[in-house]
């Protein structure tokens, strides 16, 4: 049987469509790739948004800025001098977007004004760390991305 040009880009388009098909459904229907969104609740989270950016200008204009830094026993959050930290409350959030299951939240309880986060709670690499603070009944939020 002889073929001719034509029928070959015939087969060999039919040849690729083929392969690409076939690695798509494989990892569509993979059971160990986990298919998931960043966040939970990932709408409700978005609605919330304005008050984290009015949360963040409240830090900004009351000169509340957080310093953190990472010091020989851990990560250290400082919160400025200017407060009182017995009237600090809130939570501190550490989210590693390579894997949910380090995620964890821990809260604020100072009785001077550092706060440390032991090195053995934190892996080496991407944290995106959020302190949710009040101070008076004042709201503040500081958000940062560090590389342990």
């Amino acid at each position: 049987m002889k073929i001719n040009w034509g029928t070959g880009i015939v087969l060999a388009f039919i040849g690729f469509i083929s392969f690409i098909l076939f690695f798509v459904i494989r990892m569509a229907s993979d059971s160990s790739t986990n298919h998931q969104l960043v966040t939970e609740d990932y709408y409700k989270k978005e609605l919330e948004y304005q008050r984290e950016i009015d949360e963040q200008n409240n830090a900004k204009e009351n000169a509340l800025l957080l310093d953190v830094r990472k010091v020989p026993g851990g990560l250290q959050l400082s919160f400025p001098e200017k407060v009182d930290p017995s009237k600090i409350t809130g939570t501190v959030s550490l989210y590693r977007p390579s894997n949910e299951h380090l995620d964890f939240d821990l809260p604020i309880s100072l009785s001077n004004s550092h706060l440390l986060i032991p090195d053995k709670r934190l892996l080496d690499g991407r944290w995106d760390i959020s302190v949710s603070w009040m101070h008076e009944g004042k709201k503040y939020l500081h958000k940062d991305k560090i590389t342990y």
